[in-house]
């Protein structure tokens, strides 16, 4: 472990750092470099994801107040190009999750309306014809019952052979499972399973007001993932039924990731929408049993806002690092930041448990902010969309600019 008087001064520093085998080169559209999403001032989606299957991986952005609802940034040779996916406006939910819903061999895509709306959509991809300026055929999930729908992902819980979306359903309370129809171009709205219904870490200290953060991994080392949510993961029993273990007290962004050999992989969760500690839960005993898990807390403060959280090898040497920032403003008030001195940081694994904690940038507003090897060289770059912090905006920084990593 990093001895505490070198933790204090790395976590002390205001200025930008990062392990001293990586240079950062920064875009952002403020510079012209990126283009803008469009016009809104609320940016609540982020999603890295292959749009183009023979083409490496870009990113989607929704937004909300003013259309365009959805924007993909595909890379080229001479930079990132926008392409409106849907021009209209939607009252588009943080989150997003990318899947083949239809079976034609390229990733689809779905997004949840926010606290206005009661639906959930799906994006049939028009692979290999895209165009700039034509949106996306979009199709119904769901219409019905609550609104506002934060997080989403797909994973095959049931063991069909054909991964099933699992999504919050925050008005509801209720975290759903809904499985692709047969024919999913004429069908919907899809039909929805009960995963949970009831808190999830929401309302603890400073915590978020509602229950979000969806991830799936093997939690129980039994060769088929499980659901993370909130402070809790689901073992599937079958019949449609869910055996809801809890975690930890606090829940919020929720990642699972081997960072030390075993068969039970870590638990990171960060606080999202409120504050408190980013911690790392390891199960020792049966991962079924809530009394095997403990927690560490991994920086030396909360977190304010924390709504970024993921997991990556970001320095290539084999062990997985965590990504993890704060939101500068959360607020629609006409002010520069609720939070100023908002702070991402990365820590480093040794691959045994243990972290080197860098301050990779003070001042910036993250949100949703993801890990991708966005220029397609090699290693993990870094896109930050802040929500309404100096909104329209977006930055990337790539992992020792672009060319192939030297071995």
């Amino acid at each position: 472990m990093t001895h505490p008087l070198r933790l204090a001064l790395l976590l002390s520093a205001a200025v930008w750092a990062s392990a001293p085998t990586i240079q950062w080169q920064r875009l952002s559209s403020r510079l012209g470099e990126l283009p803008v999403p469009g016009p809104s001032t609320e940016q609540t989606g982020a999603l890295a994801v292959r749009i183009d299957p023979k083409a490496g991986t870009d990113f989607v952005i929704s937004c909300r107040k003013t259309a365009p609802a959805l924007t993909w940034f595909r890379h080229t040779p001479q930079g990132w190009t926008r392409y409106v996916l849907e021009s209209g406006f939607l009252p588009v939910e943080a989150g997003g999750a990318a899947y083949d819903i239809d079976g034609d061999g390229d990733l689809d895509l779905v997004f949840g309306a926010d606290y206005q709306g009661r639906q959930v959509w799906w994006w049939e991809n028009p692979a290999p014809g895209f165009d700039p300026a034509v949106s996306w055929k979009r199709h119904l999930i769901k219409d019905s019952g609550a609104n506002q729908h934060h997080d989403q992902v797909f994973a095959d819980i049931k063991g069909t052979g054909r991964a099933q979306l699992i999504f919050w359903n925050q008005k509801a309370k209720t975290l759903f499972l809904a499985e692709i129809p047969n024919n999913p171009r004429e069908s919907g709205p899809w039909t929805l399973e009960t995963v949970y219904s009831g808190q999830a870490g929401e309302g603890e200290a400073s915590a978020a007001a509602y229950a979000e953060g969806v991830d799936a991994a093997d939690i129980d080392g039994d060769g088929h993932p499980d659901i993370l949510a909130g402070n809790y993961w689901f073992k599937y029993q079958g019949a449609g039924k869910f055996q809801p273990i809890r975690i930890g007290n606090i829940g919020g962004r929720i990642r699972a990731g081997r960072f030390m050999r075993g068969r039970i992989p870590q638990v990171v969760i960060a606080p999202g929408d409120g504050s408190g500690p980013l911690k790392i839960y390891e199960c020792r005993g049966n991962p079924a049993r809530t009394d095997s898990w403990s927690s560490r807390t991994l920086l030396p403060r909360d977190m304010v806002h924390g709504h970024t959280l993921d997991i990556g090898d970001i320095n290539g040497d084999g062990k997985l690092d965590i990504f993890a920032a704060e939101m500068a403003k959360w607020s629609n008030q006409p002010i520069e930041a609720d939070n100023p001195e908002a702070r991402a940081w990365i820590l480093y694994g040794d691959g045994k448990g243990g972290f080197e904690v860098t301050v990779f940038k003070t001042g910036d507003g993250w949100h949703e902010g993801k890990l991708g090897d966005f220029d397609n060289d090699g290693d993990l770059d870094i896109l930050n969309k802040p929500y309404t912090w100096q909104a329209p905006r977006l930055d990337l920084w790539l992992n020792n600019g672009t060319g192939l990593r030297k071995r």
